[in-house]
């Protein structure tokens, strides 16, 4: 398995973040991001993978 180095994840999956909440502070989503690579489970996935993982319960479903 390829590991990503943690900065890297880290600043992929607050770029992600940033796409669903454009009006947030980048540094407030890197945060956001530090803590979800701090989930084992989340920093088991790629970084855009956990992002859409934890933003399942707040992202509108389409209709």
């Amino acid at each position: 398995m390829d590991e990503t180095p943690a900065d890297l994840w880290i600043a992929a999956c607050a770029h992600r973040l940033q796409q669903q909440w454009r009006t947030v502070d980048p540094l407030q989503l890197e945060e956001v991001a530090a803590e979800l690579w701090r989930d084992e489970r989340l920093r088991s996935l790629p970084p855009d993978a956990a992002a859409v993982v934890w933003l399942g319960p707040v992202r509108p479903t389409p209709f």
